[in-house]
């Protein structure tokens, strides 16, 4: 079975985080909560971890996965913002958006779309997970926690659990997210475009 931690989302045990980086850095796959949905997450550039959340997911090779940081500065490095992009995003993050923008250099190639060189960067607004990422001084590689055949993504920790038994290395309880995923937002072009709506308020944007 996987390890299962209930970490407090408002007060969250830093050895509980610290245990769940040392998961990470040793290859681990691991389910987080986030301001939309639980995500499931490995090291940036673990490949294997990467092949077996892709398993989990029964998705294929083109399958975006989305760069999870801990705050804006670091979407700096690993995306190209522009002034007009980084006022949207310093009024937007911490929030339940993801900002598909140019990559840089620091991002693997595999993790790019192969012909726009894009990619998803989000900054989630809860506490476990910014605390997860701050512990881990770097983005997690994340997608959404939605199991082949199921309508919506997964809310329970402990269904998690058993529904993913020892596919995973750890799940971090840290209460109920809801099932609506992040809103996507399209900056790559230079404009703005809502690719999805989601949980993210889209007043703001439409303004």
């Amino acid at each position: 079975m996987s390890q299962f931690f209930r970490i407090h989302p408002d007060n969250p045990q830093q050895r509980l985080l610290k245990q769940a980086v040392e998961i990470v850095h040793g290859g681990g796959v691991v389910v987080y909560p986030t301001d939309s949905c639980y995500a499931i997450g490995c090291h940036l550039g673990d490949k294997e971890a990467m092949a077996r959340i892709r398993r989990i997911r029964q998705v294929d090779k083109h399958h975006n996965f989305t760069l999870v940081c801990r705050d804006l500065g670091e979407i700096a490095t690993y995306a190209k913002v522009d002034n007009a992009a980084y006022r949207l995003l310093k009024a937007l993050t911490p929030g339940a958006y993801t900002f598909i923008l140019r990559a840089t250099n620091e991002v693997p190639r595999r993790l790019m779309h192969p012909r726009r060189r894009t990619i998803g960067l989000r900054v989630p607004e809860h506490t476990v997970a910014l605390g997860l990422l701050e512990q881990l001084g770097e983005p997690l590689m994340s997608v959404t926690l939605s199991l082949p055949g199921d309508d919506l993504p997964m809310t329970d920790a402990e269904e998690i659990v058993d529904r993913l038994g020892k596919q995973v290395d750890l799940v971090i309880d840290g209460g109920h997210c809801g099932h609506e995923p992040t809103t996507v937002v399209d900056l790559s072009s230079g404009g703005m475009e809502i690719a999805r709506y989601g949980r993210g308020d889209t007043g703001p944007l439409e303004a």
